[in-house]
């Protein structure tokens, strides 16, 4: 079973192009992970009337990257054989780009496949906080010796998919903090891969304010830097040279997702 999971806050605008563009052929379940919605996102899925969907609803909003760990739950529930995370508001994803993620997770033996959304052909002018981002994110890769294989890749950016061995070896905050599953893949010698190209700016992501711009890269940097200083398992701290990079994590409902996983919260769906 292949299971394709879409976080989406407010995203039905875009919801339907998303699932459009998934390789519905070889995709067994999907699962959009609406939370904090306040838009027609629930309506735009019912009118699909798609047999494989299978939405989980939350009132609340889960924060940045939480709603990817409650897919992960359930897919890890349902024994999938990989499971494929795509943004709810990533509808410039063709989807050639997602099976091959999947291809690679089924057929080659890849335990993370990840997109390159900087790939060398492409020549971008990065702002000061662009260009930050994606140098922690070398530094994460080379830490954990990864650099010659995935460049800047992470499973914070872009499309990926992970194999059923990952699935059962990641924990739900690894999922909620995605660098965190670089450092768990690289420390059980799993097979981490690029395996799909798109440059950032077709993915399709909402444009945002420049003060959301600045808290996402805050985050993931934190995020690497959690990762960077994982020791016994453990996450590290979001500090460097005296500096916490907090961003969105302090909005992450680490709680609620602590709650689904121990079965306090139900499956609310349709």
């Amino acid at each position: 079973m292949i299971v394709a999971i879409i976080p989406a806050k407010n995203e039905a605008k875009n919801l339907k192009k998303v699932i459009m563009k998934l390789p519905l052929d070889s995709i067994d379940l999907i699962i959009p992970v609406l939370n904090g919605c306040t838009d027609d996102s629930l309506e735009v899925l019912k009118q699909l009337n798609c047999p494989v969907l299978a939405p989980v609803i939350f009132k609340e909003s889960l924060g940045i990257d939480v709603p990817r760990a409650i897919g992960a739950i359930i897919s890890k529930k349902m024994n999938a054989e990989g499971s494929l995370f795509v943004d709810g508001d990533m509808h410039g994803v063709e989807t050639e780009v997602l099976k091959n993620l999947i291809q690679a997770v089924k057929y080659r033996d890849t335990d993370l496949a990840l997109t390159n959304c900087y790939p060398d052909y492409i020549s971008t002018q990065l702002s000061p906080t662009a260009a930050s981002l994606i140098e922690m994110r070398k530094d994460l890769n080379r830490h954990l010796k990864l650099f010659d294989k995935i460049s800047s890749a992470t499973p914070s950016h872009g499309p990926h998919a992970v194999s059923r061995k990952l699935l059962k070896l990641a924990t739900p905050y690894d999922f909620s903090v995605p660098p965190l599953l670089l450092s768990k893949s690289a420390e059980a010698n799993l097979k981490v891969a690029v395996a799909a190209e798109i440059p950032h700016l077709l993915l399709g992501s909402t444009l945002r304010s420049y003060d959301h711009v600045d808290k996402i890269a805050e985050t993931i940097i934190g995020d690497c830097l959690e990762a960077l200083t994982r020791q016994n398992g453990r996450p590290g701290n979001r500090v460097k040279e005296g500096k916490a990079y907090i961003g969105y994590n302090k909005e992450r409902r680490f709680d609620l997702l602590e709650q689904f996983e121990k079965g306090e919260i139900k499956h609310n769906f349709f």
